[in-house]
Formats: structure tokens, sequence, C-alpha cells
């Protein structure tokens, strides 16, 4: 059956209170928290030694969860100037070696390839860096011979991206790889302004999550980044559809998704024959798909749209845009990583409230 929005629950915060009987909602909002506490785990476990260190070449391991969107954003932030090879791979790869850097980040304490791959790595020499808790095979797999930095603040599947992110900026930072202007407070502080714009007390119309959760009820969201960074935060959102609120979703690159003929046509049509008198509480046919909704990710100082004219040659007139340049202005250092923080933490609160108000959820 199709989820339906409950779109009065989203505007009664004592009823998304009641209904978040696991704490999902508060945990969404700690994503400031976890950077701040991620940066001190970091300093604990010793991060700053990889300091003055070249490393041949930095693998970013891909595990499930939010390690894969992780590692997309930190190799679009490290950009093509990056003195070093990265090299974003499902196991370590067979040439790694003393010269070569690991990072490493999952929440399951238990996953083979994972503890393989922490082995093969330490046994050769490389430096790893595991985010990742402190018992189970993956951290013995390491024992003693990794930098492990354990996550501080407990949370539910799905909504680590803001710890793990810390603990990867916070090695490639003592790399010399790249260099946030102030540390990660100014991360943090975007992440608190964001969450309070988006907690539960907010109407939609001033909550950027509601709103957006608004818009993807009962439609096939179609999650483009304009540009590398907003692409993997889009890779991102569609994970956070699915863990939060089991809804599947299409996440690409604009260049590769504008070329897809079926979507195009699919979306050009959906706004052409969107029926204003169409009732809202009927379910479409047993057969009829989802019609797409559009959201265009952009972390650049570019509009989407314009992006979009000059990589495709065309604009999406009734796409909806996620490009915080309002909660972090043109011209702020560091713009697209504290922007790409901004989308996925709205993201994650987005996905959770369309779990919170749908029948998928209720149904749990």
């Amino acid at each position: 059956m199709i989820p339906v929005l409950d779109d009065t629950l989203l505007a009664d915060p004592g009823e998304l209170t009641s209904r978040d009987t696991t704490g999902v909602l508060r945990a969404a909002a700690t994503a400031g928290a976890q950077v701040r506490s991620a940066v001190h785990a970091a300093g604990e476990a010793g991060l700053d030694r990889l300091r003055g260190h070249r490393p041949r070449a930095l693998v970013l391991l891909r595990r499930p969860g939010v390690s894969g969107a992780v590692a997309d954003l930190l190799t679009a932030l490290l950009g093509d100037r990056c003195p070093v090879p990265v090299v974003r791979a499902e196991r370590v790869p067979g040439w790694i070696g003393p010269l070569d850097v690991v990072l490493a980040h999952s929440t399951d304490p238990s996953d083979p390839v994972l503890a393989e791959s922490v082995e093969t790595a330490t046994r050769r020499g490389a430096e790893v860096v595991l985010s990742a808790p402190d018992s189970g095979p993956v951290a013995q797999a390491g024992a003693g011979r990794v930098r492990l930095v354990e996550p501080r603040i407990p949370l539910p599947e799905g909504l680590g991206f803001a710890q793990a992110l810390t603990v990867a900026l916070s090695a490639v930072s003592e790399l010399e790889l790249l260099s946030p202007t102030g540390g990660l407070e100014p991360l943090a502080e975007v992440l608190d302004a964001e969450a309070e714009r988006c907690q539960p007390g907010h109407e939609p119309f001033v909550n950027p999550a509601k709103s957006l959760a608004l818009r993807l009820a009962e439609r096939t969201p179609l999650l483009w980044g304009v540009d590398p960074a907003a692409a993997a935060v889009a890779a991102h959102g569609a994970t956070a559809l699915a863990t939060h609120a089991g809804i599947v979703a299409h996440a690409d690159d604009l260049g590769q998704a504008g070329t897809l003929a079926g979507l195009r046509v699919a979306v050009d049509l959906a706004e052409r024959e969107t029926d204003i008198f169409r009732d809202p509480f009927d379910d479409p046919a047993p057969d009829a798909a989802l019609p797409p909704r559009l959201v265009l990710f952009g972390t650049g100082e570019e509009d989407p749209q314009q992006v979009s004219r000059r990589t495709l040659g065309r604009e999406w007139p009734n796409a909806d845009l996620a490009h915080p340049v309002e909660e972090v202005p043109r011209g702020t250092p560091d713009a697209v990583l504290l922007r790409a923080g901004v989308l996925a933490l709205r993201a994650d609160i987005a996905a959770v409230y369309l779990g919170l108000a749908t029948r998928a959820a209720l149904s749990t």
C-alpha cells in the first residue's frame, strides 16, 4: 500500500512527539552535538599524530549505512586538486601498504568485510582511522593498531552522518589535505541552527524539513545533485527516506540523471497532468506509478536552475530547489561543506517526519 501522509499530524507537535516513541526526532537534532563530540573523540584517539604525513593514497571504505555518502562528499570536498589519489572502495585494495591511509566508518561492530579490511590494512602497515563501536570483531581486528574513534552519542540507525563526516574531516585536516576555516565549529553551529528551524513546534511554512516532507509525500522523489557535493547529499537523502519512511527514491548527479529519457518525460508529464480536483485520500489504481517530484540539490554559489541550463540546456520549472543560500550566504568560507551539512540534516528530519506521518509508520 502507498504510504499516505497525515498532513494534520505535521502541524501538531504534541502528537508528533508522542508518535516518536524511539526518540528519532530528538536524535536527529543532535547533529551539531555529534560534530563537537566527534572532534573531541578524534583528538583523544590521536588523530593529530597524522600531521605532516603525506600518504601515497587515501582510501575511503564504503560500508552499509552513511559511510558511502560521507565518502562521496569528502571526495567532492577534496576535489581534483587533492595532492594525493583518493580511492573509494568496499574493501581495502590489494595494493594497500605502509604509505597509505585508510578511513572507515560503521555502526555495525560485526561487519565481516570491514573487519577483514581493517585486519589486512593494519597487518600491511597502513594508517587506519576507524569510526566504530569499541567492541566486536571490527574493533578487535585493529586492536592497538588503529586510531579508533568511538561514537559518544547513541543514535538510531541512519542518523550518524554528522558524526562520520566529522571524523573523516578531522583526519584529512590533520593530513593537511583540507582545512576548513575556523575548524569544525562553524559546521556544528549551522547544524544547530537547522535543527532549530526544523523542530516539531514550527509550522511547515517556516520549517524546511516539514515543507520538504509535504512536497515528497505520495510522490516518487527524484533527488538530483547539481554539483558533486550535492549529489552525495542527495544519495544520503534517498537512504534516509528508505530508512525512516520506507520510501524508494532516485538519487543521482544532474548530468547523469538528466540523460535518462524516461525520467525526463515522467517529470514533464507529471506537471502537465496534475489534477487539481484529485481527492488526496483516494489511493491510485494498484498498477499506477506514483508521479515524480523533482528536487534539485545544490551546494555551490550558482542557482541550481542555472547549472541545469548550462549542463543540460534546459531548466525544470516545477522542480523544488534545495539550495540553502539563505542559511549559508554566498561568499561564506567553506560554504559547500556547510550547505551540504544543512541539506543532509534537512533530509534526515524530513524523512523522519514522513515516517511518523504515513501509514508505514503507523503500522509498525
